[in-house]
């Protein structure tokens, strides 16, 4: 290229640049540049919770692994729960996730009273368990079902034992579809429909909170507290919520599983259910659609962790994962309890103490003490079988009346509802084989009778054999109708009964259940004396129609709900009588001994302590317990339905045979042609 050649270029470049390099500048002038989009907000928090705590302020299961541990062991192996542990465990955490920045809130889904003899406290005007969560930092409650078991007047003295309305400000009780009479101590005391939290990064979070359905039809003493429709309630909550700013709706609610997961398909802008009622322990968290479930189980075995991020748009979602972190905190031995509530724990379980020591006359005033031994555990497995649990609650039941009352009792029942726990000895090393007076109050903690103090009575009252067989068929029928809490454990009886013949069919479409009644096929009475034996012993039969008085003992709870029973289903109607057949009242069949009512708990108590003594003095439980007693058989049957079918076959082939066969034409025949004589 010559230097003239080059010259040109340039010139020729130069005349184009500038007019590029101005047009490029208007154009950034006219149009500023875009930025690239921020990234999204995220918004971190922890939601710490616990459901089904009844009452269960000390580690057990056995309780007297930690009534016995060595002297300034305050963690007591093979023992879990307890309320200081539940602080220990809670503390910590905030701690650190205080370093992290990131805030936590800490909720119960109900049933946090009953279960337990702390939870008679509540009885004499004292609140241990709601006082204890408001202290350990609970931001929000829920009522469970058991909060009712004393009725709605004793829940609200409790609440304000505990310190509301004023305490609401801090650890509101949520209950959005309770909703107490206007004028009502209840409506008094500051429960809400609704809540809202806005935490320290600006992030909106609303709460709701809900009595399942299920939970409403098992609450002992509701009236005339009415609850609402889960649904519609729930509606109307994220609704209110929306309105008021929350980003984030959890609905903390009492129904169980299932429930919840109805729930979360019916009402929609649900992101969180932390649920209660049926102690599932959920080691990872299900999902219904986009809302998220979790449950810790029951008695404080867990503490529920939920590391939660939410994004604008997004939604909510668990980081639990990323951080390696499980969703259940085991309240083990591992945990370092909280020394102040152990020492308040400590102050509860003297007035516990001093409580038991009144109700049997100084014979049992130590609540931890031992008062058996056992080389086997008593399992009360929740299903519709006969259990080693039931078997010593109903013996004692029979047993212990009989002697108190002295006269005989044929029969006991129990529904298996009301045994709330198995009978486990310990296990550690200092307590193997014993069993605390704590860890037997266990079995049957519940209710109260007329005279309002804890626990409910004996009822005692006469039946005859054909009514004593319908009991049979209605503890077959219930199960399988509502759950396995209607399951009856009985003494002094032994049956055999089909599962195929205990309905006829389920009318489809509206589930209703048509029972045979027809189900038990074969009823023994157990004649003998004392204890009854696995396998053999003397007994005779109970037949139909029998109308032979014997007596019964009872649940005075169970009492209440047989005759309802009766109006459903006229064909099992049983009727409560005296020892002369006359009609005996709900108040005139409780036992009473020396003025005082018998309660279910006491003859467990009078019952374990009658054990024949080991070589240490301490009484032993009967090895028939280690395990059933051939009791309550099921017993594989053809359904009556087929049977029903069967011999409609049978009369239609009949028929077809007799229009068919020759020699039944040729008698038709002469039928019609006889001769005239």
């Amino acid at each position: 290229m010559t230097r003239e050649m080059s010259r040109k270029m340039t010139r020729k470049m130069t005349r184009n640049f500038f007019p590029f390099v101005t047009w490029l500048s208007l154009v950034l002038l006219l149009f500023p540049v875009i930025p690239a989009p921020a990234a999204a907000v995220e918004f971190h928090f922890t939601i710490l919770h616990t459901n089904d705590e009844h009452s269960a302020l000390i580690p057990h299961s056995p309780a007297v692994d930690y009534a016995l541990a060595p002297e300034g062991n305050t963690r007591a192996t093979q023992s879990a729960g307890g309320f200081a542990r539940l602080a220990g465990a809670v503390r910590q955490l905030r701690e650190e996730k205080a370093g992290q920045g990131e805030e936590v809130l800490l909720i119960s889904a109900g049933d946090f009273l009953g279960g337990t003899p702390y939870s008679w406290l509540a009885l004499s005007g004292r609140a241990p368990e709601l006082t204890l969560m408001r202290r350990i930092g609970y931001d929000l409650v829920t009522l469970g079902n058991h909060e009712f078991d004393y009725g709605p007047e004793v829940l609200a003295a409790y609440l304000q034992a505990a310190g509301y309305p004023e305490a609401a400000a801090r650890t509101p009780v949520v209950a959005t579809n309770t909703i107490p009479p206007a004028g009502h101590p209840l409506s008094a005391v500051g429960l809400a429909r609704t809540h809202l939290v806005e935490l320290a990064n600006g992030l909106r979070v609303g709460f709701f909170a809900l009595l399942g359905k299920n939970a409403v039809s098992v609450v002992a003493k509701g009236e005339p507290v009415d609850f609402g429709d889960q649904h519609q309630a729930a509606r109307e909550a994220v609704a209110a919520l929306k309105a008021r700013g929350a980003q984030v709706i959890i609905g903390v609610t009492h129904a169980g599983i299932e429930e919840d997961r109805e729930l979360a398909r019916e009402v929609e802008g649900i992101d969180l259910i932390i649920g209660g009622h049926c102690h599932t322990a959920l080691n990872e968290p299900l999902r219904e659609g986009r809302t998220i479930i979790a449950q810790t189980g029951h008695s404080l075995h867990n503490l529920g962790v939920l590391e939660l991020a939410y994004t604008p748009g997004s939604g909510l979602r668990l980081r639990n994962k990323e951080n390696r972190h499980p969703y259940l905190l085991p309240l083990d031995d591992r945990v370092t309890p909280d020394p102040e509530i152990a020492a308040a724990v400590t102050e509860y379980t003297r007035a516990c103490d001093r409580l038991l020591a009144a109700a049997t006359g100084g014979r049992f005033p130590d609540l931890l003490a031992v008062i058996a031994r056992s080389g086997f555990s008593l399992p009360n497995p929740k299903s519709c079988q006969e259990t080693p649990a039931g078997n010593f609650v109903a013996d004692a039941m029979r047993l212990v009346t009989a002697e108190k009352t002295g006269e005989k009792v044929d029969f006991a029942f129990q529904a298996a509802g009301q045994i709330r726990q198995p009978l486990t000895p310990g296990r550690s090393e200092t307590a193997r084989g014993l069993i605390s007076l704590y860890d037997l109050l266990l079995l049957c903690p519940l209710g109260t009778g007329p005279d309002g103090n804890a626990g409910y009575p004996v009822v005692s009252f006469y039946l005859t054999g054909e009514e004593v067989r319908r009991v049979l068929e209605i503890a077959t029928l219930l199960p399988v109708v509502f759950d396995h809490n209607y399951f009856v454990h009985l003494s002094g009886l032994r049956y055999d009964y089909s599962p195929q013949r205990i309905l006829w069919l389920t009318v489809p479409g509206k589930n209703l259940p048509v029972p045979t009644m027809r189900a038990v096929f074969k009823a023994e009475r157990y004649v003998g004396e004392g204890i009854q034996p696995a396998g053999g012993g003397a007994y005779l039969p109970l037949p139909r129609g029998d109308e032979t008085l014997y007596r019964i003992a009872s649940d005075y709870y169970m009492l209440q709900f047989l005759p309802m029973v009766g109006r459903l289903l006229p064909q099992l109607a049983i009727l409560p009588k005296d020892k002369n057949g006359a009609p005996l009242s709900l108040d005139e069949a409780v036992v009473r001994v020396d003025g005082a009512e018998l309660k279910i708990w006491q003859t467990l108590v009078e019952y374990a302590a009658s054990q024949p003594p080991g070589a240490d003095g301490i009484p032993v439980i009967d090895g028939v317990y280690a395990g059933t007693a051939g009791r309550i058989n099921a017993v594989k049957t053809l359904p009556l339905l087929v049977w029903a079918l069967l011999g409609l076959l049978f009369l239609i082939l009949l028929l077809v045979f007799l229009a068919i066969s020759p020699r039944a034409y040729q008698w038709r025949h002469k039928q019609r042609v006889r001769p005239i004589i």
